[in-house]
């Protein structure tokens, strides 16, 4: 991939506890220079004004461990406050005890609040996840009428994305949804090898240093 190739797939992404509005507004100038697709930050800092980047949040974040309902009000927010693309995290204790039901509902809930042509992702958190979990949790996700499958939050201790996960996800899918790989992503050789894996989006805080590392 060359650098446009790969900047027009990367979310620009500051989701750390402590940033700053002027972060937030550095974050979105760096990115309109490095040529991205999206900016991802924490929904408390939208309204925002992305000048035609796409603005892209999370909810339920970093735990998922959040009623179904609350992350269907943090969605409807986040929606109404302009941002087209929401990364919700799902509930992995309901994942982890196999109850798929459940995670489908609570993704339902979750997808009426994201109406068409707002994007929902379903962040699995998928280092924290056996292979046979990873592809039930894509089920779900798709049998809930999501639109994409995350890897991770970035945040989980388990890790981040990997392309044995990416490989996984994306064959599950099938080009059905589309595979958006974060968590850990700090390399050019990294981001490209998630997207030889099957990745169609990356999101990573490190998109300068990776840019920077790719030729023209």
């Amino acid at each position: 991939m060359n650098r446009h190739e790969l900047a027009s797939i990367i979310d620009h992404t500051l989701l750390t506890p402590e940033a700053t509005r002027q972060q937030v507004d550095e974050l979105v100038a760096q990115g309109l220079a490095l040529g991205v697709r999206a900016v991802c930050v924490a929904p408390s800092f939208y309204p925002l004004n992305t000048y035609g980047l796409i603005p892209v949040t999370v909810v339920g974040f970093p735990s998922g461990a959040h009623q179904a309902e609350i992350k269907a009000q943090e969605a409807a927010r986040a929606v109404n406050d302009g941002v087209r693309e929401i990364d919700m995290v799902m509930n992995l204790g309901l994942a982890k005890q196999a109850d798929w039901t459940g995670v489908q509902a609570e993704i339902e809930t979750v997808r009426k609040a994201v109406p068409a042509p707002c994007v929902l992702r379903v962040i699995i958190e998928s280092a924290a996840l056996n292979a046979p979990q990873i592809v039930a949790a894509c089920w779900a996700a798709e049998d809930a009428g999501a639109d994409a499958i995350k890897t991770s939050t970035g945040f989980h201790p388990a890790g981040g994305a990997t392309p044995q996960a990416v490989s996984l996800i994306a064959k599950t899918v099938h080009g059905r949804l589309a595979v958006k790989a974060a968590g850990g992503i700090s390399t050019a050789e990294q981001a490209i090898a998630l997207v030889e894996a099957g990745a169609n989006v990356i999101g990573t805080s490190h998109a300068a240093e990776i840019l920077a590392a790719v030729e023209e």
